[in-house]
């Protein structure tokens, strides 16, 4: 469920109409709801009530520091996986005991930042990793606290590109090493194990995997206990999808998602962490952007946007879908025509989808690409000196501008020629 819903004929953001917004803001633009985000996170505290655990949110997802603060807010900690974010999430006001440092090429200066900082833990992803990570902890007299992430070799049956938990992926170290790999960070200087880290995928819509992966989480928290290392935290990672086409069928709630936490792990006597991110931004945010032509080509027409690939790549990227709909509500019934919907930039790939069937829409109209809260602004670029696009943030009635477009002029001048030219 999210807030953006057609009430007298257009399309509104929670109370707002979306024609307002793009009065004031210009096209295109992101805009996010407050109402959703909110609730969203909320059903991730409802699926683990009775655990002990925190929900700490994926930053990489989307990282503007009005929706951290929303979310820091309601009790949420912080997946982070770089210095960058670390210093968004500080700014937001999360303190450094919610941060949880992730990814695989953690550099001695973003270990510097996160122990003088303050950080929950570090997921440690490789051998070399926890001996740099010993060495700079140990060098300012303290303590990292660190889980190991474990690849256990499960198949998220995701896209490609976003699975993470199989043998031949980048994350993690072999489940089969884990082990000899725990009993060397016991005797390091400057590191204190606490407990085991998992993720397998993004954008998982059945549990199984989950399940696969816990089972043999589960395992190996018993096995390192009978090591003698004090097993306390299980981060299982994030990953749970979100329903990018209306109609089909839904992924698992987090409800579901919860109680099979409680079945596979709930005997363990641990502190469970989760990393949500699409699941609660995804369908909080939307893509309004504004049809430039409507072009008939050779065979096939196409609606071409003010909005490109560089301000929502994962069509491009991924081949992925996003619901697009008018913002003026079609006339029931009203015949629907199919076109290439594409955006200004010089590639072939600048193309959002292909003979997609939509109600009549022209030249100057408003359209909405849904559940596009998550890896949208995120991931944006300047490529073809496109200015990043505006970030809206809608609560009730009202609405602020919580990323600014840059002016031309800002973009140019972040170039500096060399003394000689």
């Amino acid at each position: 469920m999210d807030h953006f819903l057609y009430r007298n004929g257009q399309l509104h953001a929670e109370d707002v109409p979306l024609h307002d917004i793009a009065e004031q803001v210009g096209t295109p633009f992101y805009v996010y709801s407050t109402a959703t985000l909110t609730r969203h996170f909320t059903l991730f505290q409802e699926a683990l009530a009775g655990m002990d655990h925190l929900i700490c949110f994926a930053m990489k997802s989307n990282s503007n520091q009005a929706v951290l603060r929303i979310l820091a807010d309601l009790g949420a900690g912080m997946d982070v996986v770089s210095g960058g974010e670390y210093r968004r999430a500080r700014a937001a006001g999360v303190p450094g005991n919610r941060i949880v440092f992730s990814g695989v090429g953690k550099t001695r200066d973003e270990m510097h930042l996160a122990l003088t900082g303050g950080i929950r833990q570090f997921n440690v992803e490789s051998e070399p990793e926890l001996l740099a990570l010993s060495e700079v902890a140990s060098g300012l007299g303290v303590t990292a606290p660190i889980t190991l992430r474990v690849n256990p070799d499960v198949d998220a049956k995701t896209h490609e590109k976003i699975a993470t938990g199989r043998k031949e992926d980048k994350f993690g170290v072999p489940i089969t090493r884990a082990r000899d790999i725990y009993a060397q960070a016991a005797k390091l200087p400057g590191i204190e194990v606490i407990g085991i880290d998992v993720h397998i995928g993004s954008q998982l819509t059945d549990l199984a995997p989950f399940e696969a992966a816990y089972l043999k989480i589960a395992d190996l928290t018993r096995q390192l206990r009978a090591d003698g290392h004090r097993i306390t935290r299980l981060d299982l990672g994030g990953g749970l999808g979100i329903p990018y086409t209306r109609g089909n069928e839904a992924p698992p709630l987090p409800l579901d998602y919860g109680a099979m936490i409680q079945r596979t792990l709930g005997d363990l006597e641990v502190e469970i962490e989760i990393e949500p991110g699409r699941l609660i931004s995804g369908n909080a945010g939307i893509l309004v952007a504004q049809v430039i032509y409507l072009k008939q080509g050779e065979g096939r027409d196409f609606l071409i946007l003010d909005a490109a690939m560089n301000d929502l790549i994962r069509p491009a990227m991924y081949g992925a879908h996003h619901d697009i709909i008018p913002v003026i509500e079609p006339v029931p019934g009203a015949e629907q025509y199919p076109f290439d919907i594409v955006g200004p930039v010089c590639e072939s790939g600048d193309t959002f989808a292909r003979q997609r069937h939509m109600p009549p829409v022209g030249a100057g109209d408003l359209i909405a690409f849904r559940s596009a809260g998550a890896y949208g602004a995120v991931m944006s670029s300047e490529y073809n000196t496109r200015p990043l696009i505006p970030e809206v943030l809608v609560k009730g009635d009202h609405f602020a501008v919580i990323r600014p477009r840059p002016t031309f002029d800002e973009i140019i001048n972040r170039d500096t020629l060399p003394p000689w030219m």
